[in-house]
């Protein structure tokens, strides 16, 4: 008996047709470097993925130990390829994080400007709104603000820089602890959807912003799938020449 092979553009096809079908669209924009405000510098980074009339939002401040609220993330607007500008906030999270002002007993310092404390983890109070031209604003702004805007990481165990528009400003605090989530339902959305653009706002006084640079972000899924599909073709083949030996 002859051996069967398998004609590789079959299998290849076979493969990218699975590849395809699970495929989500990744990208994240960050902040270009050198980025500043009139509080200082800023670092950010919003990552989008966007799937079946849902896209799921990751935003971080990265900008560490920040002396001035000019340098927290206040807002992001971002456009759609499908051009939607109406959705809805379907859930969002982020932990809190209070930065104290200097505290003295008799004199003395006993809590130093900067200390901090980790509050608990919930809804960040951010809304969604149509306030961008052809897309849509996660804002904290015209909800929650001027508190729950997202901070970068500490010096260590203090925000060693922080003046008083951070330390111990209660307008302001809490604020969110470097990272928050949010899913958004939008209409027609599917995984094929792309983000064409993304701005970061920062501060408690609209219309400090900075436009993001789309950086394209490899899809883990793919990689697992891509390697599965690999191997399971290898097995297949294997079993069918074992099977079919002559």
């Amino acid at each position: 008996m002859n051996k069967i092979r398998f004609p590789l553009p079959v299998a290849l096809v076979a493969l990218a047709a699975s590849v395809t079908a699970a495929r989500a669209d990744t990208v994240t924009f960050v902040t270009p470097s050198g980025s500043t405000t009139s509080g200082g510098a800023v670092d950010a980074s919003a990552t989008f993925t966007t799937g079946a009339g849902v896209i799921n939002i990751t935003l971080t401040n990265l900008q560490g130990n920040p002396k001035d609220v000019a340098q927290a993330i206040s807002d992001l607007d971002f456009v759609l390829s499908s051009g939607a500008t109406i959705g809805t906030l379907i859930s969002s999270s982020g932990q809190e994080v209070t930065v104290n002002g200097e505290v003295k007993n008799k004199g003395k310092v006993v809590t130093p400007a900067g200390e901090f404390v980790l509050g608990s983890t919930g809804s960040t109070g951010w809304g969604l709104n149509d306030k961008v031209k052809g897309g849509l604003q996660l804002d904290a702004l015209g909800y929650v603000g001027p508190a729950n805007l997202l901070l970068g990481p500490p010096d260590g165990p203090l925000y060693s820089n922080a003046n008083s528009s951070i330390a111990g400003n209660h307008p302001h605090n809490p604020f969110l602890n470097q990272t928050a989530t949010f899913t958004v339902d939008v209409k027609g959305v599917t995984a094929s959807t792309s983000i064409t653009g993304a701005t970061f706002s920062f501060g408690t006084t609209a219309g400090i912003k900075v436009a993001g640079k789309a950086v394209q972000v490899a899809e883990p899924s793919i990689v697992l799938i891509l390697g599965f599909d690999c191997l399971g073709l290898a097995g297949l083949a294997f079993v069918f020449r074992r099977r079919f030996k002559a």
